[in-house]
């Protein structure tokens, strides 16, 4: 597999130029979707462009910008010229933005724009699979995928002065954190992923201190107050006729790239300070708790906090299909066949039965106290973003962590806005057989309870405490008030965690 072009050159002028082409054609996340129509625009963000092309007739500014850097297509350079007078085709070129062919110029990188409810931005990175045309070099440096999509919705977007992203790649994760960070350090172990990093943080208008190196160890000795990480988590076989993409792999056999990760992260964090990751990992057996029981030994001795959120499994089939499908081989091809016959292979020789993906959260306390380790798993939809609810889930089991059981029992409690209930009973019954309690937001979470829970949550109102509540309807329902308690300290504890009960 060759190399993949040079990344863009950050010329200052010419990116002013530039910035003001792409801002008069409307080259934005909205101006694009509007242009192309909802279902083109969701067809290109899953790199399929034959929607976007048929949508692009004319030769107006935006269907020439989008043509050009977002599929690949050979356009004419006096067509280019048009659509971009600012910096014109000379300035493309003295970017590396295009490069000649014949009449015509044609993208040498993708370049999109990207946005977040606060800010917009353009985005370059290499060329997908559908403008190579065939498997990608090993030094691919990846753009806007589902997997920074995320890790972005899911960080928390509070205030801190010193942010890092530890394998930036293209450097999507820094130009949000670009928007609450007052500095910014972003690693990475590939040259080129720099290179485009570098180029984005000029293309728009903000600067982020680039450190070359694997993983964490560029910031030997030095803490933050926010790290986030879109690691290399792909499990990928160690065997001879694998390619290993920079942008995915971390060299290491199994899941322990991101083991190793989540084992280091605290040393570089100040107190309170919160690493935000995502991560694969194996689960060997049948046991549906294997996974937290793997995860949680990740934790285990670190002295930090941890929140786990599996979001979803598949079987060694499924995750060999995945992965060999997204370096561009094609199914039915031998070399398609090869790969997938290694990671089977791989994948049986430590007897893994499904491979886990989820969001790992931690947090360094910032005083003395137990620390917590909650691992769940949630396959639903979740809120967009989840930001606001991890940091809130933080806080919350931050507050509960350094509380004893009295103490919560004596605190007044009430419901949160978006909690719901559900009772079920089946014909000709006069009692509910379930109830539901949902969330609306957040984790979305929903928890069957009992009558004294029901009850309990119809009386949280922010007046009563929860011990004076339990007590009561422990009466009412003729149950020994401890049992009630002991029950009803423990439901309050899980409901409070994610924000269903909020201490008044």
């Amino acid at each position: 597999m060759t190399s993949a072009p040079t990344p863009p050159v950050p010329d200052s002028d010419l990116l002013a130029h530039l910035r003001v082409d792409l801002h008069a054609a409307g080259f934005t996340v909205d101006g694009v979707e509007e242009r192309l129509g909802t279902v083109a625009a969701r067809a290109l963000r899953r790199d399929h462009a034959l929607p976007a092309a048929r949508a692009l007739a004319g030769d107006d500014p935006l269907a020439v910008i989008v043509r050009l850097f977002c599929l690949n297509h050979a356009i004419d350079t006096d067509v280019v010229e048009r659509a971009l007078p600012t910096v014109g085709v000379a300035g493309l070129v003295g970017l590396g933005l295009v490069a000649a062919e014949g009449a015509a110029v044609r993208a040498t990188c993708d370049l999109r724009p990207h946005a977040c409810d606060s800010a917009g931005w353009w985005l370059a990175s290499d060329l997908p699979e559908s403008a190579v045309g065939g498997p990608l070099p090993q030094d691919h440096v990846l753009g806007i995928g589902g997997a920074s999509t995320t890790l972005a919705t899911w960080t928390p977007r509070l205030p801190v002065a010193r942010a890092l992203d530890v394998g930036t790649g293209c450097g999507v994760q820094s130009l949000h954190l670009s928007q609450h960070a007052e500095h910014v350090v972003a690693t990475d172990l590939s040259a080129r992923a720099l290179g485009y990093a570098a180029f984005n943080a000029a293309l728009n208008g903000t600067s982020w201190e680039l450190r070359a190196g694997s993983m964490l160890e560029p910031v030997a000795g030095e803490t933050f107050d926010l790290i986030v990480s879109n690691p290399p988590f792909v499990i990928t076989p160690r065997a001879a006729g694998v390619p290993l993409y920079e942008y995915r792999d971390g060299g290491r056999s199994g899941d322990a790239v991101v083991a190793d990760l989540v084992r280091r992260v605290g040393a570089h964090l100040a107190p309170g300070g919160i690493a935000q990751l995502l991560g694969n990992w194996e689960i060997v057996g049948d046991d549906e708790d294997a996974w937290r029981t793997k995860v949680a030994s990740w934790v285990e001795g670190t002295g930090l906090d941890a929140w786990v959120v599996q979001r979803e499994t598949q079987d060694p089939a499924e995750y060999a299909e995945t992965w060999v499908r997204d370096g561009g081989q094609q199914p039915g091809t031998r070399a398609h066949e090869q790969l997938y016959g290694a990671w089977l292979d791989d994948f049986a020789s430590r007897g893994v039965s499904a491979i886990g993906f989820g969001i790992i959260t931690v947090q360094r306390p910032d005083r003395e106290r137990a620390t917590f380790v909650d691992l769940v798993e949630v396959t639903g939809p979740v809120a967009q973003p989840m930001g606001p609810a991890v940091l809130a889930g933080l806080r919350a089991r931050t507050w509960l962590a350094e509380r004893t059981d009295d103490e919560v029992l004596d605190t007044a409690w009430r419901c949160a806005d978006d909690v719901t209930e559900e009772r079920h009973s089946r014909p000709g019954d006069t009692d509910p057989s379930v109830i539901v309690i949902r969330q609306g937001g957040g984790l979305r979470r929903a928890i069957r309870v009992d009558t004294l829970g029901a009850a309990l949550l119809s009386v949280c109102d922010g007046e009563l405490t929860a011990r004076q509540a339990i007590v009561a309807i422990a009466g009412l329902l003729d149950l020994d008030a401890s049992v009630g308690l002991a029950d009803g300290v423990t439901l309050v504890r899980d409901l409070a965690a994610d924000g269903l009960l909020l201490a008044n």
